[in-house]
């Protein structure tokens, strides 16, 4: 990964720190950011009459220029200066956010949504790379912290919407998350250079990619990713249909804000205890609480008891992502943002492609069925952990 070497004398522990926090801040912006478009549906369908076949096509809008361009990045890694991809991916999301609010027509608000997820696509095939070097001793710590922080920006996007609508414009909304990232461009211009161990990301090669995808870290990555994203994905895209009638009508909606909340301290807490626990430990201590909160409330708890296991499912859900890419990465730290781009292409297709199996089961046989067979991924997931530990162990360089 190519970066400019500074001459300045700031101090290396002072660069690493900011760098540090513009790149929580910038994942928070951008969960913001994918977060409210979910909010804005309903005002979509009233403000243009858009039909609900329409509508669909929000998620895929927002989906597809973000896993081209993260593979992309993943893919030249090696070869571009950090700095100036980094800051075209903030400038980028940041000006596609705001321009959504001049949203004229509903076809103008998915080119919009298009050019967003490009750009956070850039951003976020950048972003955690360069934690990782910034940090290479404690990755899994540093990894829980960075996804901790898309929580609270994707926990605070659908309630900038609502404080928006309750002045009086959705668009408010995209205005002023849009501003929010100037001051990190600014920033990001004006710091000097990341100072990494080593010299970031190397080149990708053919072999190494072949050598790389062999890892058994790697391959432990992608299983657990798919399986833990997918659990995700069904409860994102189901979990309201499910509380309806089994918790009270003023907490159906609310029930899927309990399950990101828990995401918040589950991904700090993953983040302190992987310093002392190893990554293989840690993920199948989760899978095994996650397993056993999904079977409390999809088998046992009804009324209030529902949201106690939502709390418990998310503290434990949350720490999967962080704790799996952090496994990987310590496999092949140079490799850092190829590793980085397919995990999050393989989380896209565990988060779309389990939400529509259970769709067929939910027609067929309902809700809580659809529900109860999400033990199987956790089971699979426990299975992927007590086999890394076993056949494979800790990631050695």
């Amino acid at each position: 990964m190519e970066h400019a070497h500074d001459t300045t004398a700031a101090p290396a522990s002072d660069t690493r720190r900011w760098w540090t926090l513009v790149i929580f801040a910038y994942v928070a912006l951008e969960g913001a950011s994918l977060q409210m478009r979910g909010s804005v549906v309903p005002v979509l369908r009233e403000t243009f009459g858009t039909p609900d076949w329409q509508l669909g096509l929000v998620a895929p809008a927002g989906t597809i220029g973000f896993l081209v361009l993260v593979a992309l990045v993943g893919a030249i890694a090696g070869r571009v200066n950090t700095r100036r991809v980094f800051l075209v991916g903030i400038v980028g999301t940041g000006v596609s956010v705001f321009l959504i609010g001049f949203t004229p027509s509903f076809a103008f608000f998915l080119v919009a949504l298009l050019a967003r997820g490009s750009f956070g696509g850039i951003g976020r095939g950048t972003d955690r790379p360069l934690l990782s070097h910034l940090h290479p001793s404690d990755r899994g710590k540093w990894f829980s912290y960075y996804d901790a922080m898309w929580a609270v920006g994707a926990t605070i996007g659908p309630l900038v919407v609502t404080a928006a609508l309750w002045v009086g414009d959705w668009r408010l909304a995209y205005y002023t998350l849009g501003v929010a990232f100037l001051p990190l461009a600014l920033l990001v211009w004006w710091l000097p250079a990341p100072r990494l161990d080593g010299d970031g990301d190397d080149v990708l090669t053919v072999s190494e990619i072949r050598r790389v995808g062999r890892r058994p870290e790697v391959l432990v990555m992608a299983a657990g990713i798919f399986l833990s994203t997918g659990v995700e994905g069904a409860l994102f895209t189901w979990l309201t249909t499910f509380a309806a009638g089994r918790v009270p009508a003023a907490l159906v909606t609310p029930s899927l804000s309990v399950l990101l909340v828990a995401y918040i301290p589950g991904r700090f807490v993953a983040g302190k205890l992987s310093t002392r626990v190893g990554s293989v430990q840690l993920m199948l201590g989760l899978a095994v609480v996650c397993l056993l909160s999904v079977i409390y409330t999809f088998f046992v708890a009804s009324g209030l008891g529902v949201l106690v296991g939502l709390f418990g499912i998310g503290f434990s859900l949350s720490g999967q992502y962080p704790t799996l890419l952090a496994y990987s990465t310590e496999a092949a730290p140079e490799h850092s943002a190829p590793i980085n781009s397919f995990a999050l292409v393989v989380s896209a297709v565990g988060i779309a492609g389990v939400p529509a199996a259970l769709g067929f089961v939910i027609s067929d046989s309902g809700i809580a069925l659809a529900m109860q067979l999400l033990v199987i991924p956790l089971v699979a997931l426990v299975g992927v952990a007590v086999m890394a530990w076993v056949r494979v162990g800790e990631a050695v360089e």
